[in-house]
């Protein structure tokens, strides 16, 4: 008998023994991962597109008068109409945001690493903290405009204290809930403590550290805006308040909507430096996610 046999192509033996019933199935599943890829790509903008029509057509269908609730059309020409002040607001809002957020990330992280790491801490701050943050920050917002007067500061403080729980919080967790029973095993490796923080405890925590920051930056934005509606001289905050005196009511709902895009950009870029940094956290998750419709 010859020593190599040729089989005519298509066979079975052209795809590594998998039998055709076995092919067919693969390709169902991999155009079944491609069609959920592309309707995670288009749901976000099907969703705005039809809640915006279903607006407009709420308020031409009731004849909702403008000065209550304007039609997105009517916003849109606002936004064409005072596309310099919103534009011009919209980036001080933004620079006294990322300032306050900046530190809150800073502050966050050493302050959540200290709690996470010490028992002592842990129980002495966490009081403290959680009834700092129970206090409403537009009260606080009066007591920085005496110290600090009226302008940029008291907005770049008020998204720091607003952001600045969540992250301490987060952080914290992720390093205390490292196992005991690893802890153990790598003191009896020759681990000092602040060997098993960096080299365990902060990986352990980064999941939660970016969790944090996707609700921290968005949350920024409302300190700011607090902050400026009650004393600041430029930002969205102010420009609301000075279309709402003329009641502008479009107006005011332009600068809303530009606060979403803001927040949903610095959202996004969160989102970004979380997948090329800790994407491992869920690789699983997203593989068995795209198995399991594949089977479905």
């Amino acid at each position: 008998m010859p020593s190599d046999i040729t089989l005519p192509q298509g066979t079975v033996a052209d795809h590594g023994g998998m039998s055709p019933e076995a092919l067919r199935r693969l390709e169902s599943m991999a155009a079944a991962a491609r069609r959920r890829r592309r309707l995670q790509a288009w749901l976000p903008w099907l969703v705005i597109i039809g809640m915006f029509a279903i607006w407009e057509i709420a308020v031409h269908a009731f004849s909702i008068e403008q000065f209550v609730l304007p039609a997105p059309s009517a916003i849109a020409a606002s936004m064409v109409k005072w596309w310099w002040p919103l534009v011009d607001n919209s980036w001080q809002t933004l620079m006294t945001t990322l300032i306050g957020f900046g530190l809150a990330v800073v502050f966050g992280l050493m302050l959540g690493i200290a709690i996470g790491s010490s028992t002592l801490l842990y129980h002495g701050l966490y009081p403290l903290l959680i009834g700092f943050n129970s206090i409403p920050k537009v009260a606080v917002v009066p007591i920085l405009v005496i110290w600090f007067g009226i302008g940029t500061v008291p907005a770049v403080i008020t998204a720091f204290l607003i952001s600045f729980f969540p992250i301490v919080v987060n952080v914290a967790t992720g390093i205390a809930t490292v196992e005991p029973e690893l802890r153990d095993v790598l003191r009896a490796l020759g681990a000092r403590h602040t060997d098993i923080i960096r080299k365990v405890g902060l990986p352990r925590a980064m999941p939660y550290f970016f969790a944090s920051l996707k609700i921290s930056i968005t949350v920024a934005f409302v300190g700011s805006i607090i902050a400026e509606t009650v004393a600041a001289n430029k930002g969205i905050g102010h420009l609301m308040i000075v279309a709402s005196s003329r009641f502008d009511v479009p107006l005011v709902f332009a600068g809303l909507m530009v606060t979403a895009v803001l927040g949903v950009a610095m959202y996004l870029v969160a989102v970004t430096i979380e997948n090329r940094t800790t994407g491992w956290a869920t690789r699983g998750q997203n593989d068995q996610q795209q198995i399991s419709f594949g089977g479905a």
